[in-house]
């Protein structure tokens, strides 16, 4: 028995006749008849008396009239509380991100939540890595993903994945191609360390945590970096290495938009090469890049912010597992 059912019957003996029902309910009248019919076999007893007249209820009709009012008006009253309670957590979380980040998770991730979680709001703070801390320790941010930062004050800190750096720039004499070697794994080629440091370099200044990993890496191997260009703009490094300038280090996470053939390593470019371009993985020794994912401890238990922590570690999984981040995943309880 269903409750359209008894709104049609309801409405049938409140007409006085099937034809008028049928024309205040909008449904042709041979269905409203079944449907009444279907409902006398469900109870097993006649409802209506039918006449020239119109219709009548049985006592069994009469009985359930009253029974059938009281039902759909608790039913009504139900969806009522049911809808005025809170859809889902709400509130606002902040999330720092460092820029290199921001463009492969940001949007996928508040579009998701939006479409999930409409009533909790999202900001994003994205900037340097050690912005991206301060912002955490001033607590200006709920939730932010960590460059090689395993453990901050006062604040929950997860790993969640690794990626490779790479060494990327025009070859424009043809003299840095012999310097590549086949990835054991079919993908993008490797160059060693050594050689990458001896490419003229188009870095960031040392404010930026990619070229503190580099200068550490050679440092600890007594090797000068032959740095041509020093910028502290992302764009304006881009655009330098991109005219042939010279080559720059870069993390797998800033490869999300460049072009297909070079997304897809070997399957589009088994050399990794493109009419002069060079897309290494730096090697002997590999340079890695860690993130770590942090929480404020204060707001651990609160459950908008719960819902924005799973979503993030969710949708940064899925682009990894699509190969979409060249990354390794990492996080304890999602491994």
């Amino acid at each position: 028995m269903d409750l359209r059912a008894l709104r049609y019957f309801i409405a049938v003996l409140e007409a006085g006749s099937l034809s008028r029902a049928a024309h205040s309910l909008y449904v042709a009248q041979p269905a409203l008849t079944a449907q009444i019919k279907k409902l006398e076999g469900e109870l097993g007893a006649q409802l209506l008396e039918r006449s020239h007249a119109g219709v009548t209820p049985t006592p069994a009709g009469a009985q359930l009239y009253e029974d059938a009012r009281r039902l759909l008006s608790d039913a009504d009253a139900m969806r009522e509380r049911i809808q005025r309670l809170p859809q889902g957590p709400e509130g606002s979380v902040t999330i720092a991100l460092p820029f290199l980040l921001t463009s492969l998770l940001a949007g996928p991730l508040i579009a998701s939540l939006r479409h999930s979680h409409p009533r909790i709001r999202i900001f994003v703070l994205d900037d340097l890595s050690l912005m991206v801390q301060k912002a955490m320790l001033d607590r200006r941010a709920d939730l932010a993903i960590l460059v090689d930062t395993a453990s901050l004050h006062d604040l929950q800190v997860q790993p969640m994945a690794e990626e490779s750096i790479y060494v990327c720039g025009q070859d424009v004499d043809g003299s840095v191609a012999p310097l590549l070697r086949p990835a054991p794994d079919g993908g993008l080629p490797h160059m060693d360390f050594a050689h990458a440091c001896q490419l003229p370099l188009v870095l960031q200044s040392r404010r930026f945590s990619i070229r503190q990993t580099v200068e550490a890496a050679a440092d600890a191997r007594e090797l000068r970096l032959n740095i041509v260009h020093e910028h502290d703009s992302a764009r304006v490094i881009r655009s330098l290495y991109h005219c042939g300038a010279g080559f720059t280090f870069t993390p797998a996470c800033s490869l999300s938009d460049a072009p297909a053939w070079l997304r897809e390593g070997a399957k589009a470019a088994p050399t990794g090469l493109q009419p002069g371009w060079i897309v290494a993985r730096v090697a002997a020794p590999a340079l890695l890049r860690r993130y770590f994912l942090a929480v404020q401890a204060n707001r651990g238990g609160d459950p908008a912010l719960q819902v924005v922590r799973q979503a993030l570690l969710d949708q940064a999984r899925q682009l990894i597992t699509a190969g979409l981040w060249q990354a390794r995943w990492q996080h304890p309880q999602q491994m």
